[in-house]
């Protein structure tokens, strides 16, 4: 994008958080009236007059996890211990941000005959559930396969609507795998391990 060029720059406040694996966050932020993004894309978020900062700043890029058509604008992040992700975590509901994209062309492909295939572990997963929850939604032809890999299902962002969602999309498979089960405390049938 030139400098001539601009893009969508808002404030948007907290609606509501919640904890979607070990150490891991989702946060809904209300999402303005006739703005659009592409299931994929990314936004940068600042924090206004945080009540700490440190080095890293207060400016951080996040993918959309939401879906275009799911009512507010969700993002989801690690909790590392920063003062950006211990002012995320703690702000109260209704404090406002800096919203400003969308960027990025990490989206779905238009050739509904050529299978998607995404590879992801961990908080990566993001952009991805944005792309299946918009291509559920909207019927999409396309035939998607995820291979989503983690150390246990206790540190797997959105696992468990990933795997209902294959209910709703015939189209799309989940292969997910974990690879430290002997440090699980919760049951698991799927794959194990990594494959070399």
């Amino acid at each position: 994008m030139s400098s001539a060029e601009t893009w969508p720059i808002f404030t948007a406040k907290l609606k509501s958080r919640e904890e979607i694996a070990e150490r891991t966050m989702a946060f809904h932020f209300e999402k303005p009236v006739g703005w659009a993004f592409k299931a994929g894309q990314f936004i940068d978020m600042t924090l206004l007059n945080p009540s700490q900062t440190d080095p890293e700043g207060n400016k951080r890029g996040f993918s959309i996890a939401s879906a275009p058509q799911e009512e507010t604008l969700m993002v989801a992040t690690r909790l590392r211990d920063t003062a950006f992700k211990r002012v995320l975590k703690d702000m109260p509901l209704e404090t406002a941000v800096k919203i400003e994209g969308p960027f990025g062309n990490l989206t779905l492909h238009n050739n509904a005959k050529r299978t998607a295939v995404l590879l992801s572990g961990g908080i990566g997963i993001t952009p991805f559930r944005s792309i299946l929850f918009r291509a559920a939604k909207e019927k999409l032809p396309h035939r998607i396969f995820l291979f989503y890999s983690n150390r246990r299902p206790e540190d797997a962002p959105f696992l468990a609507e990933l795997q209902a969602l294959q209910k709703e999309n015939s189209n799309y498979k989940l292969v997910a795998t974990m690879n430290e089960m002997d440090k699980s405390h919760q049951p698991w049938h799927g794959e194990t391990g990594l494959d070399r």
